[in-house]
């Protein structure tokens, strides 16, 4: 129940990130590059933590956990052709760039869920901690996205909508990862190997 909680809060935040836009019409592209700095940052300072907190005498198997999770995050991007993708163009029309957009958003969450879960099995406390770092996280990460729905006409209820359901999964990896790694403790190194590596990914 505390991993459910805190991940759907985690998730809930992400529709702070519209309100931006709601006070001053459009997202100013100085508040769009520190929103990017301080995302990336939080996604750092987590990726971070957990190799500090998880790996103890499993190097092995968190090292490999971080290649798999390298791995996936770049095959992902790859396969869906968002590799290199910027998130800051807001002005741009083409309708494939907003589902690209949005694909992103979703990807990322995913990746971020298997980290809150595997904190969580480090300590609740600890998982705690990085909940809330990512639901912090989630806010600026939030703004880019709504930013680009926003200049394609959809509204403000709808903005948010979509920028809660695109962290949708990440309460369901929290869950899943939490749930294996009670049922199979041997896999608790690779589950956080696997979140810091694809977190850092994420900032390559």
């Amino acid at each position: 129940l505390t991993v459910l909680g805190y991940s759907v809060a985690a998730a809930l935040t992400a529709g702070l990130g519209v309100v931006p836009q709601a006070v001053n019409g459009v997202l100013p592209r100085r508040m769009m590059g520190w929103s990017t700095a301080l995302a990336a940052g939080l996604m750092l300072g987590v990726a971070y933590s957990l190799l500090d907190q998880g790996l103890g005498d499993a190097l092995w198997q968190g090292g490999a956990g971080a290649l798999v999770g390298l791995a996936v995050v770049h095959l992902a991007h790859m396969g869906t052709g968002t590799e290199d993708l910027d998130l800051q163009r807001t002005e741009e029309h083409d309708p494939a760039y907003g589902y690209q957009v949005v694909l992103v958003s979703s990807l990322h969450a995913a990746y971020e869920g298997v980290a809150i879960g595997a904190a969580m099995l480090l300590s609740l406390p600890f998982g705690i901690s990085m909940a809330v770092t990512l639901a912090v996280h989630n806010v600026p990460e939030a703004m880019l996205l709504t930013a680009v729905v926003r200049g394609r006409g959809m509204s403000l209820p709808g903005a948010t909508l979509l920028a809660v359901a695109t962290n949708l999964n990440q309460v369901l990896l929290a869950l899943v990862t939490f749930a294996l790694g009670q049922a199979v403790p041997a896999l608790l190194p690779w589950a956080v190997g696997f979140g810091a590596g694809a977190l850092l990914q994420l900032l390559l």
